[in-house]
């Protein structure tokens, strides 16, 4: 009796305890909301002037997020979609790659399988009226382009092109559909003799894993047993993209990463099915522009001794966001967890020294010598750790550092050189070039019937002397003059980008890729270990 009392005493206290609790935790919320709408309620009724109120709230929830962390955001509702359009992996309009050259709106490319392809509408044509209006001469601006080309799927524009070698303008009537957004920027055999493929991909959207698999479809059929996985400048994406990317080259039911957080239990993602590059050698390229979904990717295949990193200290990202909605469209991406790669590293950086210093981060380490220097990096020991199979040290806090280190090249950068990119020379250059050229271009090289192929063009088309001479005549004509000392300086960087400009003209990314690469010193670095097993399997048994 005196049992069951002391059990009713007990439970009757702990449903107090939990009632005042929540009434607690529910008053101090309430108390807290009656607060900031005491405000606005004094601001409207006493204020010296008219306010947006609307604009008040935005900028008090974004100012409110600054104070949790750099990656919790507010996104109104003008920016959700157009968020939302390169991890969904397609918009809907009429499927132009497009350039504004002296106020006319160039055709670059028409985009594969898209509907301006399907009613013939051809690289180097100038669209000069939209349904009517004219959009020549006339200050066209890229968001016009936007506002006027793309449209609800199904829905109809008609443009009037004017094509070098016909007369009269021509009409096409396009009828919009969804455009792909594409996550691989590359995919070819780096060496057939040596079997060793390679895959670039920018951003981990809805389409990434299908994409990958088709590339790598193609280069198992050309004989691809090794793979370079280029994830530079890949600033992540979807977490469920990585962990299926990550999946590709681990074994069945080793850890890929956890997640974890406050009010997130622990959550684990395991490899589960046998992957594209379970066996053979695999060489990871990152760069501090590598963060979010490709440390993870980087993290697992470093901590399992898969594969050797190569390249320079990725972002530090890491962090994972829950979009959650608001009542008039807008959304904010709230950090929800933390995650870790398989040994328990944490990727995140630090943001203690406020939001400001964190996103200055990439110029403090230029500043610091990181980028040119692995000395100047220093990780404490407390975030020392050792790999799962060989046992080697890696750290933790701040990013995945790469097992061999390459230093930031600035031999071939110049202030002329940055010139003709930041002015958009070179690129106008290529579109006129192609555009005078552009038949002959494709007769010689593309559709040629003994040579029509891209090998070919990479062996005999030359950014020769007159080509470069009528090159910085151009250049000079856009008011950019000749420096000889900085022109000399970045002039392997500018014949490769040259030529490059143009194979994707004739191509597309890939062959583009195929060409700019090799002044890549991380690409070359990369090349060099998969090529050499000493350099390659001495950095995986290596133990620091």
């Amino acid at each position: 009796m005196v049992n069951m009392m002391n059990r009713k005493i007990i439970v009757s206290t702990l449903l107090l305890l939990f009632t005042f609790h929540i009434n607690s935790y529910s008053q101090l919320f309430n108390d807290e909301v009656y607060k900031f709408s005491k405000v606005l309620g004094y601001i409207e009724a006493f204020y010296v002037d008219s306010v947006n109120k609307e604009k008040l709230v935005e900028s008090a929830v974004v100012e409110m997020l600054k104070e949790l962390d750099p990656h919790s955001v507010y996104i109104s509702k003008e920016e959700v979609q157009r968020m939302n359009e390169p991890l969904q992996g397609s918009f809907e309009g009429i499927g132009i790659q497009f350039n504004i050259l002296y106020d006319t709106l160039m055709v670059v490319s028409p985009i594969s399988g898209g509907p301006s392809e399907k009613v013939g509408i051809l690289a180097g044509d100038r669209i000069v009226s939209i349904d009517g209006e004219n959009v020549a001469g006339v200050k066209i601006t890229n968001e016009m382009v936007f506002d006027r080309l793309r449209g609800k799927k199904g829905t109809k524009v008609v443009v009037a092109i004017k094509r070098r070698g016909e007369k009269d303008l021509l009409d096409f009537e396009i009828i919009r559909d969804k455009i792909p957004i594409y996550s691989l920027d590359a995919a070819y055999m780096v060496s057939k003799k040596d079997k060793v493929g390679y895959i670039k991909l920018n951003r981990f959207a809805a389409t990434t894993m299908q994409e990958y698999r088709e590339a790598v479809a193609k280069l198992r059929k050309e004989g691809a047993e090794h793979l370079i996985l280029d994830l530079t400048d890949n600033g992540g994406g979807y977490l469920n993209m990585a962990e299926e990317l990550a999946d590709e080259f681990l074994k069945n039911g080793q850890l890929i990463v956890y997640t974890e957080g406050l009010k997130s239990e622990r959550s684990e993602t395991k490899a589960t099915k046998i992957g594209s590059f379970e066996t053979g050698k695999v060489v990871v390229m990152i760069d501090e522009g590598s963060a979010s979904a490709s440390e993870i990717v980087a993290g697992a295949v470093q901590d399992w001794d898969r594969g050797v990193l190569v390249g320079r200290r990725s972002f530090g990202k890491g962090l994972v966001q829950r979009p959650l909605p608001l009542p008039d469209g807008s959304m904010m991406r709230l950090t929800i967890a933390r995650y870790y790669t398989p040994t328990g590293r944490l990727i995140q950086k630090s943001y203690e020294k406020g939001t400001d210093n964190y996103h200055h981060d990439l110029i403090n380490r230029y500043n610091h010598g990181e980028l040119s220097n692995a000395d100047s990096i220093q990780f404490p020991e407390s975030l020392k750790y050792a790999t799962l199979e060989k046992k080697r040290v890696v750290y933790g806090g701040g990013g995945i550092m790469p097992d061999i280190f390459v230093p930031i090249d600035t031999t071939g950068y110049s202030d002329y050189y940055r010139d003709l990119i930041r002015k958009g020379i070179i690129n106008r250059y290529i579109l006129n070039y192609m555009d005078k050229n552009r038949a002959e271009l494709e007769r010689n090289y593309k559709n040629h019937k003994k040579h029509g192929d891209f090998e070919y063009f990479i062996e005999n088309f030359d950014i020769d002397e007159a080509f470069l001479k009528d090159f910085i005549a151009f250049a000079d004509n856009e008011k950019l003059s000749f420096d000889e000392e900085g022109y000399n300086k970045s002039f392997a960087s500018l014949k490769a980008n040259l030529k490059a400009l143009i194979a994707r003209d004739l191509w597309g990314t890939s062959e583009f890729y195929e060409v700019v690469n090799v002044i890549d010193p991380i690409y070359n670095e990369a090349v060099k270990v998969m090529l050499d097993d000493n350099s390659y399997y001495s950095k995986l048994n290596a133990v620091n």
